[in-house]
């Protein structure tokens, strides 16, 4: 009992910490956000302003635009760790690293896909998508954003010790984004054509729960690997 106790506070204090250092360095919260949103408001000007076009090409904008928004913060769920040498003391702790681990990608999705979230149904009105497809929309991007999190963890940990990892980190993660990238546009593109989206959600929903089971192991391995 008194280890579970020191797990959580220990846990709660990692993601607190997170948090913390989040809000004091403002770019890390609004850099993605900002981007989220330029790309998807100047998509209209590129492409014209017809409903029927707009309503059409809407899922897919959104979730790359969510894709590469997430990819663009990546590097920050280690980066300051390792570099102020507490990432080594997170891999020394008597605590389970890959309860740690999880701390830090839950405080990267609170920082990075939470707002993206909040702020997609106001992108689902500029785009033109139906009230249901707005719903569906909330409820692909509430399971696929952790799943962009936990596996972009995996690549970034495996980058962490390199100078210039970025593009190795996009090259490792991006094809394992593309299951998350299908079933989330195609539910949307479903719903707004009227049809029933379970099975889109069911799969986000099962992909969301292999990342949670396998994510936080491979990340603490990966880690292991690049501080050896």
């Amino acid at each position: 009992m008194n280890g579970q106790r020191s797990l959580s506070r220990a846990f709660l204090a990692l993601l607190r910490r997170d948090l913390v250092l989040a809000v004091r360095q403002r770019s890390e919260i609004g850099n993605p956000l900002l981007f989220f949103l330029i790309v998807t408001a100047m998509f209209p000007l590129g492409v014209g302003s017809k409903p029927q076009l707009l309503q059409a090409m809407a899922p897919g904008v959104i979730w790359v635009a969510a894709l590469l928004a997430a990819l663009l913060s990546l590097d920050a769920i280690f980066r300051s760790d390792f570099e102020d040498g507490s990432l080594e003391q997170i891999l020394l702790s008597a605590h389970p690293v890959s309860v740690l681990i999880l701390a830090k990608v839950l405080a990267h999705w609170l920082i990075t896909g939470l707002p993206l979230l909040l702020v997609s149904p106001l992108i689902g009105v500029l785009l033109n998508l139906p009230q249901g497809a707005t719903a569906t929309l909330l409820l692909t991007l509430a399971l696929g954003t952790p799943i962009l999190s936990l596996v972009g963890a995996i690549g970034v940990a495996l980058t962490v010790g390199l100078r210039k990892g970025g593009i190795i980190l996009s090259l490792l993660v991006l094809p394992l984004y593309v299951p998350v990238l299908i079933f989330g546009s195609s539910a949307v593109q479903t719903a707004a054509a009227g049809i029933p989206v379970t099975g889109q959600l069911s799969l986000l929903g099962a992909l969301l729960l292999l990342a949670l089971s396998l994510s936080p192991v491979a990340t603490a391995s990966a880690l292991r690997i690049s501080l050896s």
